[in-house]
């Protein structure tokens, strides 16, 4: 299953704050959301016990599939700066979650129509035996992770690291050398002669026999 949600603690000031967001995540679940409410008064935040704090919706079956098609496919790609998603928010056993920060990367929403930027949180629960099988799975499915932090791949030692980079370094330089003998030896193969060292040791002027 999918699980889906949005934090409207702005709906205590305003009713129709909550309104809108109910109809926004609607709009990009497909499927009538539930409002969250206080289960306690707590003072500091002027917050009631009965107030809506938050919006909550679960997918199952064909439309939990048919969201996570658009997730991977339309809404993923339209995120500003996106460097792939953290392959290090599975919680352990095999769920994995997600934040959104703008709701109008889904293009069920109408940019013009927004009345403020909302954010949501995207939480896949997965019958897997581990993080490393969920991973696969969702792979599978096209979700665009990042190369670093994949669940089962241990952190890279940080002296093999340096290591490997001087071992690069010193590949790229003979390489470099390589290709500018080459080019010496097309333009002028007299001077590419003179850069090679000799094959035979000559004998020295003083040395006697």
């Amino acid at each position: 299953k999918i699980t889906l949600n949005m934090g409207v603690g702005e709906a205590k000031q305003d009713s129709k704050m909550l309104d809108a967001a109910q109809e926004q995540l609607a709009t990009i679940a497909g499927q009538h959301p539930n409002v969250r409410r206080a289960r306690q008064s707590i003072a500091a935040f002027k917050l009631r016990e009965g107030m809506p704090v938050g919006l909550a919706v679960t997918l199952r079956g064909a439309r939990m599939y048919e969201f996570l098609d658009r997730l991977i496919s339309i809404a993923i790609p339209r995120i500003r700066d996106f460097r792939g998603l953290s392959a290090r928010s599975f919680d352990g056993r095999g769920n994995y979650s997600m934040g959104v920060r703008e709701q109008i990367i889904f293009p069920e929403i109408d940019y013009d129509a927004v009345d403020q930027v909302r954010g949501l949180d995207i939480t896949m629960t997965i019958k897997a035996r581990s993080d490393e099988e969920a991973f696969a799975l969702l792979e599978a499915f096209g979700m665009p992770f990042s190369q670093e932090g994949r669940p089962g791949r241990a952190a890279p030692d940080p002296d093999e690291a340096d290591e490997e980079r001087r071992r690069e370094e010193a590949r790229a330089r003979a390489e470099a050398e390589r290709a500018a003998l080459e080019q010496l030896k097309e333009e002028d193969p007299d001077a590419y002669e003179r850069s090679q060292p000799s094959a035979v040791e000559e004998d020295s002027p003083d040395a006697t026999t």
